[in-house]
């Protein structure tokens, strides 16, 4: 992803935590304007996300418990980037784990950071089309428990206009689709 300006100065860093997905460091940075401060960050490898749609128009969503919300949210199918692994190669691999379907067509929709105060995670978002659903879909990880929601364009709008859709990389994933789906309807 393309970034502008001068990069700060690294005075000092440290890991505080490194887990299975992501650490958590801590900087001292001199900024171009020569100011100083620590700065905190999530560092996360990237995830993938795609906007599924089925041959009669349909999107695949999915409603997921999560463990920061305490609850189940809806959201469109994603992961994070694996080892030696692309964003392309991730999307495919959570399509199928997530929803039974395979997708016989791409498009990458675009990047963007989740949180830029606190986190450098990009979601890769891609368009998928031409789905066909799976005889028999890959095993679901241990760690998920979630359940396959159809909707149509009108019924994913309304349910963002409601606050029944309120993850952030799948509403801004939906509005980068949406002129394709658009031109598909």
């Amino acid at each position: 992803m393309p970034l502008g300006g001068e990069p700060p100065q690294l005075l000092k860093q440290r890991l505080f935590y490194k887990g299975q997905k992501f650490g958590f460091e801590v900087s001292r940075l001199r900024l171009p304007n020569k100011n100083e401060g620590e700065w905190e960050c999530i560092r996360h490898p990237g995830g993938a996300l795609a906007v599924p749609v089925t041959p009669d128009g349909k999107l695949v969503l999915i409603r997921q418990y999560r463990f920061t919300t305490r609850g189940r949210i809806l959201e469109f199918p994603a992961g994070t980037i694996e080892a030696n692994e692309g964003p392309e190669e991730t999307i495919k691999r959570e399509i199928e784990e997530e929803t039974g379907y395979r997708a016989h067509q791409w498009q990458r929709l675009g990047e963007f950071f989740v949180a830029p105060g606190y986190s450098d995670e990009i979601i890769y978002a891609f368009l998928a089309q031409n789905l066909e659903l799976l005889e028999e879909p890959p095993e679901r990880d241990k760690d998920e428990d979630l359940e396959v929601v159809l909707m149509s364009l009108e019924e994913v709008e309304k349910a963002i206009h409601v606050g029944d859709l309120i993850d952030a990389k799948s509403i801004c994933s939906f509005l980068l689709a949406r002129p394709f789906l658009e031109q598909s309807s």
